[in-house]
């Protein structure tokens, strides 16, 4: 597993490499963990939301990046990338694009799958975090829990709660636990200004609550 240095302390990167020889010793395998970046790059089938000057696939994108710099930097993950490149674009049109997400998934196999979104409503006072998940009283439910908790602490945005919604596609039709991360509402200025600046915290408080998640921290 290759070891980045990024925005991680000199010192955690040492101690990362002293528990990856470890790990490769006795054989175990790290937990993988893919990354949807929601939608497509403008222009393309599939594009998010847009609201205050912002797009939503540009956001997810870049969240996304860093949150797979977090989870590669620390030997016990292994993440891997729906959207590896600024310009991928996944599928011929929005039902094969979402196909795609979900294949790439499976035949990896990933452990556990995260989409990352930025949400919007035609109320631009709506504002916050939601979690969405297929079903209650899941690994996935324990997982959102944790990561929704961790977003609301590292960026200040309010606690929408974890939701059920069983016809989102790569939630019902992913092998491994999933989440669809909303991390916050383009619509909204106040989150706008969140989700512009601090794209760094919101992968943050997703990889604080997988820490959690896992008794890690």
């Amino acid at each position: 597993m290759q070891i980045k240095i990024s925005k991680i302390e000199p010192t955690t990167n040492i101690m990362n490499i002293i528990i990856m020889i470890f790990m490769k010793r006795s054989g175990v395998m790290a937990i993988k963990i893919f990354i949807d970046q929601g939608h497509n790059p403008t222009g393309f089938h599939n594009t998010g939301a847009v609201g205050q000057g912002l797009f939503e696939q540009d956001i997810t994108y870049q969240v996304g990046v860093y949150l797979a710099e977090l989870l590669n930097n620390d030997p016990r993950f292994d993440a891997r990338l729906s959207r590896p490149t600024a310009d991928t674009v996944l599928g011929t049109n929005n039902a094969t694009s979402l196909a795609e997400r979900v294949r790439l998934a499976n035949t990896w196999p990933a452990d556990y799958f995260i989409s990352i979104h930025a949400n919007a409503s035609v109320n631009p006072a709506a504002n916050g975090t939601e979690v969405y998940i297929y079903r209650r009283y899941t690994q996935a439910n324990w997982l959102a829990e944790q990561v929704l908790d961790g977003i609301v602490e590292t960026v200040g945005t309010r606690n929408n709660g974890v939701r059920v919604n069983s016809s989102l596609y790569v939630l019902r039709r992913t092998n491994m636990p999933a989440i669809l991360v909303e991390m916050a509402y383009i619509s909204n200025p106040s989150d706008a200004e969140k989700l512009r600046d601090n794209q760094f915290g919101f992968a943050n408080g997703i990889y604080k609550g997988i820490l959690r998640y896992f008794g890690f921290a």
